[in-house]
């Protein structure tokens, strides 16, 4: 067998992933169904030199990797439901300070402390709306091993190109079955690396800057230029501001920086789109099973098709739009009580074409679940 594939969790494939895109800190507190990704990466990264840190709470966590960004490090966290929300407050610091930085919530059933070790996916909405304040994020999933790699190095790419925290959104049945993986080889999968500035020392630095092509260099701070960093709004050179033309310039560059590249930033995956009457929209690992039932009716020469969404926010409203415009039905797969769907019927021409399958009690969406959905819309002379 190649020293290439291996049989591994998912949790264990998001630190193959997050070593592959050249993570060089971890700051993390255990919690379930997360766990997994702080006990590899505590023995794994002390022996290619980087550094793990067991924080005492996930507020900890945030700030300490937004300090190890600071310094030029690659860095990620990783926690489940309570801990994400702890981390909100932090992930607005690292928003308003543009601090490249991965957080990783692999999701359990909630409020609160909810159901630790079973599956939900009920953090969508709190991934774009989590932290106070108008701000744009970038969240990532997958529901096989293979793009749970692929995602984690697309989340340190995105996080270093538009200095931007990024989430990744996993959940608990994808973070802890196994099936195979394969390791790329080095370089297979291009890596963004840092964009530093080539200021030289002793001139004068503006760290927040913008070249022509939008991209912010970045000085490792404690190195040879002394700037500001602050969560209020600031200048260019990252001193506060009250000043409402800076105010305006500022809270627009953030926001158009993602929104304004949300169909450059939609990773998705589609089987049968292009002839689907009906369309099965899902992500994570309730598309599994969303997979499964369009696989059965295509083989009954039905027309079914699935469209797998890999990014999540910003919300891809012109890709649901164009792969919906010739579906008779649309059918949202997710185990919540509707957070992407509400998105979908926004996008669409037809939103009372839309309807959601789902579950929201700690058990694994199955194809059978959906097909109970298809018959019921059937009922209702859909």
């Amino acid at each position: 067998m190649s020293n290439n594939i291996r049989f591994v969790q998912g949790n264990e494939a998001c630190v193959e992933g997050a070593l592959y895109a050249g993570l060089e800190f971890f700051a993390g507190y255990p919690i379930t169904p997360s766990t997994e990704i702080a006990e590899q990466l505590s023995s794994r990264l002390p022996k290619i030199g980087g550094k793990f840190i067991q924080m005492e709470d996930e507020i900890a966590s945030m700030c300490a990797i937004i300090g190890a960004s600071l310094t030029g490090r690659k860095v990620m966290t990783a926690t489940s439901g309570p801990g994400f929300s702890l981390k909100q407050e932090a992930l607005g610091y690292a928003i308003m300070a543009e601090i490249p930085c991965v957080i990783v919530n692999v999701q359990r059933g909630g409020p609160s402390t909810g159901i630790p070790t079973h599956v939900h996916q009920g953090d969508v909405n709190q991934a774009r709306w989590g932290t106070h304040g108008d701000h744009a994020i970038v969240a990532l999933t997958a529901s096989n091993h293979q793009d749970v790699f692929a995602m984690t190095v697309e989340a340190f790419n995105i996080a270093e190109t538009y200095r931007t925290p990024v989430v990744l959104l996993f959940d608990e049945v994808v973070g802890h079955m196994r099936e195979r993986l394969v390791l790329p080889e080095p370089g297979e999968i291009p890596i963004v690396e840092r964009l530093r500035t080539s200021v030289k020392p002793g001139v004068n630095y503006h760290p927040y800057l913008p070249r022509e092509d939008g991209r912010l260099p970045m000085s490792d701070f404690g190195g040879v230029h002394r700037y500001n960093v602050t969560g209020l709004y600031h200048d260019m050179w990252g001193f506060p501001s009250d000043e409402p033309k800076i105010i305006n310039e500022l809270l627009h560059h953030l926001m158009d920086k993602i929104e304004h590249r949300t169909n450059q930033l939609a990773r998705f995956k589609e089987f049968y789109t292009e002839d689907a009457e009906c369309l099965l929209i899902s992500y994570g690992s309730s598309a599994r099973s969303a997979r499964e039932v369009v696989e059965k009716h295509r083989q009954r020469g039905e027309r079914f098709g699935l469209l797998e969404l890999l990014t999540l926010w910003p919300f891809p409203s012109d890709l649901i739009r164009q792969k919906a415009a010739g579906a008779r039905l649309v059918v949202v797969v997710e185990m919540n009580m509707g957070q992407m769907c509400q998105s979908v019927r926004l996008a669409v021409d037809r939103p009372e074409r839309v309807f959601l399958s789902n579950r929201v009690d700690g058990v694994f969406i199955s194809p059978s679940d959906i097909e109970k959905t298809l018959h019921l819309i059937q009922g209702k002379g859909v």
